[in-house]
């Protein structure tokens, strides 16, 4: 880690008791700041209450007074608090700097920074960058760290000159940086999300551009070329752009030609051979063939990892076999892109269990590749009425509502035949009945080994 002055005797206000609020509260006494951390939760419910007050921290439990900005010098916030809520307001107000945990994280690492962003393929691309890099590491560690659950600064405080962190970036975390400087930036794709934070598509694509902000000419940028917006959003950063792409042969990056993966006219392997299925997932692995090559990887260690891979939880997780079904947990589908990619990425009828979270959105987009691939559906939450209005449209033969998750698996089963994918890939949000797409696919799990006697593969 870096030894960095620049917080000596500052006055922060970190808001937020989340993971990456302690974590930096934490490092910031270490830094010789004083620190002030705020949460609106009671102190029994605070990880590390007692060690934060041991280390220093004042902690303000249970109410955020805008009293607490009173000679604040600098506001760390849990990426998740909206800037309307009004003591972020307040301190943007009073020109009091607001940052996140992930920017204090990029001050202090020693290690080179690889970012990576996108509406949908993030914590994958991520994982799969992770371990090319430690398959070719001859000296340090490839560390992941951000979005994907693990303190970034915590991360920064371990890791040397010889490793390399690979940070995933939401659009949320990405509005907090000023000097955040990713060595190569990776951008999967960008759809249209979280509106009910950003307000607009234009603030949400914005948001997620910031990961190139401070990149120079020599860095990379290693973007999705496969639609023409995102091409033209690349023009946007002064690094070099490096493109990947399932459907364009673009010779200067990875792409796809004839089921084969190449980077630079170098082939790879063949797209089929990638053990995780769908061609989000083949998109998913050019991006991260592109870093892994840029960093010195050889094809011969990307082929390795690729071919052993087995996905992330709750990213069209495989979970188990039971008379002739296969059960997949893709609960991190949460918009419809990314329903629709899992939907494509099999080859065998599917009998899909959908809903949640009500943003104030229709399904028609999915309509097609309802009538293509479903042979039933089972919906639940929020959005199942719209969503069996898709269904309905789509001609798909079996359509079910219920009430909850519990009840949708076993009626998915009895709709379903040997041979075919039974798959959670809800197209929404969970908090309408879950806190958490986790806490959804966990849930899921549980009723899938509940149902079959069998445990999680």
């Amino acid at each position: 880690m870096k030894q960095i002055n620049d917080y000596k005797d500052k006055n922060v206000l970190v808001f937020g008791a989340g993971l990456s609020g302690t974590n930096a509260a934490k490092l910031l006494i270490k830094l010789g700041a004083n620190v002030t951390l705020t949460d609106a939760k009671p102190a029994s419910e605070i990880a590390d209450f007692d060690e934060l007050v041991k280390a220093g921290v004042k902690v303000v439990a249970g109410k955020s007074p805008l009293s607490l900005l009173d000679n604040v010098d600098l506001m760390i916030k849990n990426p998740g608090i909206n800037y309307d809520v009004p003591l972020v307001k307040a301190a943007e107000d009073k020109k009091i700097p607001v940052i996140v945990e992930i920017e204090l994280a990029g001050e202090i690492a020693n290690a080179k920074l690889i970012g990576v962003t996108g509406s949908n393929g993030k914590t994958t691309t991520t994982t799969m960058i992770a371990e090319m890099l430690n398959a070719g590491n001859e000296k340090g560690k490839a560390y992941r760290a951000g979005n994907i659950g693990i303190s970034a600064t915590k991360v920064a405080e371990k890791a040397t000159s010889n490793d390399e962190i690979v940070m995933e970036l939401s659009s949320f975390m990405l509005l907090g940086i000023t000097t955040l400087h990713p060595h190569i930036a990776v951008v999967t794709n960008i759809f249209e999300n979280h509106l009910d934070y950003h307000k607009t598509r234009e603030n949400y694509i914005n948001a997620k551009m910031q990961i190139t902000k401070n990149q120079t000419a020599d860095d990379y940028l290693v973007m999705n070329f496969d639609r023409e917006e995102w091409r033209k959003l690349s023009k946007r950063s002064k690094a070099r752009v490096v493109p990947f792409s399932v459907k364009g042969n673009y010779e200067d990056g990875a792409y796809q030609h004839d089921g084969k993966l190449y980077f630079r006219d170098e082939y790879i392997m063949k797209a089929k051979d990638i053990r995780i299925p769908g061609e989000q997932n083949v998109e998913n692995a050019l991006a991260a063939i592109a870093v892994a090559r840029l960093s010195g990887v050889s094809a011969t260690e990307i082929v390795k990892v690729l071919k052993n891979f087995g996905g992330v939880r709750h990213r069209n997780q495989f979970v188990l076999s039971s008379n002739g079904r296969d059960f997949y947990n893709d609960s991190k589908a949460t918009d419809i892109e990314a329903t629709q990619m899992a939907i494509e990425g099999f080859k065998k009828p599917i009998i899909l269990l959908a809903g949640g979270l009500d943003r104030g959105y229709t399904f028609e987009k999915l309509e097609p590749d309802f009538k293509k691939h479903l042979n039933g559906i089972v919906l639940f939450g929020e959005t199942a009425q719209l969503l069996k209005d898709s269904a309905q449209k789509a001609g798909v033969p079996q359509i079910k509502v219920v009430d909850n998750l519990d009840e949708a698996v076993p009626v998915a089963y009895e709709m379903s035949k040997p041979g075919e994918i039974v798959l959670l890939s809800p197209a929404n949000a969970s908090w309408d009945q879950f806190p958490s797409f986790e806490i959804r696919g966990d849930q899921y799990i549980k009723d899938v080994e509940k149902l079959t006697g069998k445990k999680e593969e």
